[in-house]
């Protein structure tokens, strides 16, 4: 009976095996270029996330400097004519207004946008505060004087923007210029030489017999009731002026021959000569028909 040799059936002892190490590809060879390539976008993925990186730690340390710094600037700007303005209007605006400019339905439109030149208008003509809703605000006696206006002008300014006052002489423009661009763009509401006159559904266009220069240009700014916006890109400073200038002449113009009787020219006129020519004649008749 034949036995294996166990030591048949086990393979050689080889000895330890070594390490199998990649070769690296030689310089120049596809592979090598391929390596390359990869490694280059890695390097370039890793530089782009380093500069983002730095560019958001950079964006936060400006921040945290230069946002405090602004903040506290702009709190401190509001401590006198702001301040003071803020108080007014949470006495006497607010209710119709809104605590941030925003309007009330039903009550009182928004102010975000209309400027200091609306709130002067509104208040130094004392159309506001409003006294009761109507068809129109009336002009009245201001309730608040010249500093708290400008405190008032300098709160909505600051907190709802828009359109300001110009400064320097607002008559400085073209009398004959002015006249035209009156007739033009104003005659149809407020009469050839700003007398007023109705409008429909109880409105009416204002005398601007007793405006200031100011007023005048504030109202073209902000176009209240009725009237329309005339922006800078509708009528130019310069046009604005030659409108002040032409609205005030006629108003400062004396009536030497007596009564202006409106200025409207010789309709008024004829029709005054008409009405006491036919009087004097009827009163004449009369007169001799009871003497004879």
């Amino acid at each position: 009976m034949s036995t294996t040799n166990p030591q048949s059936d086990t393979q050689p002892d080889e000895g330890p095996r070594r390490p199998r190490w990649s070769r690296r590809p030689a310089e120049g060879s596809p592979a090598a270029a391929a390596r390359a390539r990869r490694r280059s976008k890695q390097r370039r993925r890793l530089s782009n996330v380093a500069a983002l990186m730095a560019g958001l730690v950079l964006t936060g340390a400006l921040y945290s400097t230069l946002a405090p710094g602004a903040q506290a600037a702009d709190e401190g700007s509001e401590s006198s004519a702001e301040a003071a303005g803020r108080e007014l209007y949470e006495r006497s605006c607010i209710s119709c207004h809104g605590e941030n400019l925003e309007g009330v339905p039903n009550r009182g439109p928004s102010l975000i946008g209309v400027g200091e030149a609306a709130v002067y208008f509104q208040v130094h003509t004392g159309r506001m505060p409003l006294v009761r809703q109507e068809a129109q605000a009336p002009d009245k006696p201001a309730i608040f004087s010249d500093e708290e206006i400008d405190q008032l002008m300098a709160y909505v300014q600051a907190n709802g923007g828009g359109p300001v006052l110009p400064s320097g002489d607002l008559r400085d423009g073209d009398l004959a210029a002015g006249g035209e661009l009156f007739r033009l763009n104003c005659a149809q509401c407020h009469n050839f030489v700003g007398e007023g006159g109705a409008l429909s559904s109880g409105k009416y266009a204002p005398s601007l017999e007793d405006a200031n220069d100011l007023e005048i240009y504030a109202a073209m700014l902000s176009g209240p009731e009725n009237m329309p916006i005339f922006g800078d890109n509708q009528l130019t400073p310069e046009e604005k002026r030659s409108i002040i200038n032409y609205i005030q002449t006629i108003t400062d113009m004396p009536d030497p021959g007596g009564a202006g009787i409106g200025r409207i020219g010789p309709v008024s006129e004829g029709l005054v000569i008409w009405v006491v020519g036919v009087a004097a004649l009827l009163f004449g008749i009369f007169w001799m028909g009871s003497k004879a």
